[in-house]
């Protein structure tokens, strides 16, 4: 059996973000329909590895390719139809209804002031349905609760059409209830269809477990590239985050629950 082809690639990337190196030689390979969990400390890089490897940050050194082709030589809607990007929704768009919000999703398949055609409309009922927030369409996406804002986010970077889906924390600041919510859609998109996800996370019990791989980031470098299976050891956690970690029996994939240590009083 062949393996699958690599998606996304990255090849000695380096970021700089004024005088700051933010990334520093990063290599990764994400291959056809595998999930990338992106973990690591704040300040780490993950968020500038994630716009990175959507073309929406330009390297200071190395290269980033989709499907074998460098993003630098994709036009912005060539790329917009391979890959979605999804950032933190930290401010709603209010002035747009749920329906209008996913319809903009098209926008790389659209001349200037063109409506919208039957392809388009058929892609984003699918992409409502999938995410299940079809009974949403009429809201406001202002009136929306996170985890609803996460999913209609999710739909509007699926109605785009691109099978590699780049999400930013998309379970932060989510009750239990929605972060299950949304992992459930993750681990659907990614085993039913196929898509390959690179997610950004600190929630390593529910998105990092459920990963097919994980990448930690340091300081702007690579610290842990691997199976889950080798994140979860204490061992690695406590080097990769500086604290320690109780690692309990009972987690997703049969893999343990990691738990922060409390040095404290």
């Amino acid at each position: 059996m062949t393996d699958p082809p690599r998606r996304v690639e990255a090849h000695g990337l380096r970021v700089r973000l004024g005088d700051t190196e933010v990334l520093a030689g990063i290599d990764l390979a994400v291959a056809a329909g595998e999930m990338l969990a992106v973990v690591g400390p704040n300040g780490a890089g993950k968020t500038t590895l994630l716009r990175a490897l959507g073309g929406l940050v330009t390297p200071a050194a190395g290269r980033v390719e989709v499907d074998g082709c460098p993003v630098s030589e994709y036009s912005r809607r060539q790329l917009a139809r391979k890959v979605s990007y999804v950032p933190q929704m930290d401010h709603p768009a209010e002035s747009f209804s749920v329906r209008q919000f996913v319809e903009m999703g098209r926008y790389p398949y659209l001349r200037a002031w063109a409506a919208l055609t039957a392809d388009d409309r058929h892609a984003v009922e699918e992409a409502l349905e999938l995410t299940a927030v079809t009974p949403l369409v009429d809201r406001a996406v202002r009136t929306l609760s996170g985890g609803e804002r996460q999913r209609v986010a999710i739909a509007a970077a699926l109605a785009q059409g691109g099978s590699i889906l780049l999400l930013d924390e998309p379970t932060s600041f989510l009750d239990y209830h929605h972060q299950v919510q949304v992992l459930a859609l993750l681990d659907r998109l990614h085993a039913e269809r196929g898509c390959t996800v690179v997610v950004v996370t600190h929630d390593l019990n529910g998105l990092a477990a459920g990963a097919d791989s994980a990448l930690a980031l340091v300081g702007g470098r690579v610290e842990f590239s691997g199976a889950p299976k080798a994140l979860f050891e204490a061992g690695t956690l406590s080097r990769i985050f500086g604290n320690d970690f109780v690692m309990v029996a009972g987690g997703r994939r049969g893999l343990p629950l990691a738990v922060p240590a409390w040095n404290g009083t």
